[in-house]
């Protein structure tokens, strides 16, 4: 339902993984919302990405998929770290690595925060992206403490792109340690974009802007299918 009592009715996706609805028939408000119904199959949630699409639900609602309009995104080669923050890594507090505790990752990402009941990272979703992780698709970042994770996030990568999914914290700064780290990984591995979906506060705070729906889809479609350094996740 709307702010208006109207129903809101939704193209439901069939069994087909790839087709989605064209993406200018996302509504408005809430913004970004596209269709629902279909599965979390690693095949259907990868082809959302490439177009531009991506699931987010909460438990007890059928699966919705979004492509919000405009779309928060950051240049791993324009990234530049604060000045807090860049004195932080140079206090070299935390040890980044990648890959080595997705599930702890993800489960962290999915505890409600202080002014959450619930999560929007279900237990489907968890089971979804474990499988992309298996697959080499989805990517964790730690960061870790006196050998305790205290901070890291977690996503999707495609073609040149990242997909940025979640993040947590549980000292200062760790995961924005996390993330400036996985960029500068990123650019060494010839990356050209990170998608961060909707803009908020503490992704501005990292450098993320805004682009039109439209450019951000172009841009997609020039970097999903080309590939990066052979070293990258390795």
């Amino acid at each position: 339902m709307n702010d208006r009592n109207e129903t809101i009715y939704l193209p439901f996706l069939n069994e087909d993984p790839q087709a989605f609805p064209e993406l200018d028939e996302a509504l408005e408000e809430p913004n970004g919302l596209l269709a629902a119904g279909g599965d979390l199959s690693p095949e259907r949630i990868q082809s959302a990405y490439q177009q531009g699409i991506f699931p987010w639900f909460e438990q007890g609602q059928p699966i919705l998929w979004w492509s919000p309009n405009p779309r928060s995104v950051i240049y791993p080669n324009q990234f530049k770290a604060s000045r807090s923050l860049a004195k932080t890594i140079r206090k070299q507090l935390y040890d980044v690595s990648f890959d080595r505790a997705f599930e702890q990752v993800i489960r962290a990402c999915a505890e409600p925060r202080k002014d959450q009941i619930d999560t929007w990272i279900t237990a489907d979703m968890i089971s979804a992206y474990r499988q992309l992780y298996m697959l080499g698709v989805a990517h964790s970042i730690e960061c870790w403490a006196d050998g305790k994770l205290v901070g890291g996030l977690y996503g999707l990568a495609i073609g040149r792109v990242f997909f940025g999914e979640s993040m947590f914290s549980r000292s200062t700064d760790a995961s924005k340690v996390a993330f400036a780290t996985l960029v500068s990984w990123l650019k060494d591995w010839g990356y050209y974009l990170i998608d961060c979906q909707v803009s908020n506060p503490h992704l501005t705070s990292l450098g993320a802007i805004e682009l039109p729906r439209e450019t951000f889809v172009t841009t997609l479609e020039e970097n999903v299918n080309l590939q990066v350094s052979p070293l990258a996740w390795i």
